[in-house]
């Protein structure tokens, strides 16, 4: 099905602005889906995931984050990190008004981390995180954590990490993870780094390892909400 642009403004200065794919099979659930520092809506991680959740019927909206929508490169700036999160919640209602299902949250690396922090002021932004390469701490800085919002996390949370990602290692991110005192699930990429598959591997590699995911988080999201 073909995914439909999204470009909303909003009275914050920012637009619900992204691609909407549709959920196959009469889904009915949605997933909001936002990019790493470095990347955008159209980074290949976001359309594999956006195209393979789609076809298993949880539609997804990826989207630019406001940082993104001001300037075509570089990276965010901690200081409006807040009008980030605000554009996650913007484009999260949107979503909500599409779809009768449930809404899940998340995003690639620091996508996904403004989507804890999100959910962990707001437990009502979503009903699960979906989490690509946390970035738990900078590369070479494990001292400096950015763990200390997760006990404050009362939605289900499903991480999916590289074992070999410098921004923090699979004990790292194990200890993270205790401290969430609801449901939470890790699922490792072997040989993975932060994008999780390198572009050297290719796109084939990132179908394969993307493709594994929608039914791994499926069964999470029914084990952590169906029996709630």
């Amino acid at each position: 099905m073909t995914a439909e642009f999204i470009d909303r403004p909003t009275s914050q200065g920012f637009a619900v602005r992204g691609m909407l794919h549709p959920p196959r099979n009469g889904g009915r659930d949605v997933l909001v889906f936002a990019h790493g520092a470095g990347g955008n809506r159209d980074s290949a991680l976001l359309v594999a995931i956006a195209e393979e959740f789609s076809a298993c019927g949880i539609g997804v909206l990826r989207i630019d984050l406001p940082y993104r929508q001001r300037r075509p490169q570089g990276p965010p700036s901690p200081a409006r990190a807040p009008l980030d999160r605000a554009g996650l919640r913007a484009a999260a209602e949107f979503a909500r008004q599409r779809f009768a299902g449930r809404l899940y949250l998340g995003g690639q690396s620091y996508g996904g981390r403004q989507a804890t922090m999100l959910a962990a002021a707001d437990p009502g932004a979503a009903d699960a995180l979906f989490l690509t390469s946390y970035p738990l701490h900078p590369p070479g800085k494990p001292e400096n954590l950015r763990s200390g919002h997760l006990p404050a996390l009362r939605v289900p949370s499903f991480f999916v990490h590289g074992a070999r990602d410098d921004f923090g290692t699979l004990a790292e991110m194990e200890a993270a993870l205790a401290l969430i005192p609801v449901k939470k699930k890790m699922r490792v990429v072997a040989g993975g780094g932060h994008g999780l598959v390198s572009k050297r591997e290719g796109l084939q590699r990132l179908r394969e390892v993307v493709r594994e995911l929608p039914p791994a988080f499926g069964e999470f999201v029914r084990a952590a909400l169906d029996s709630a």
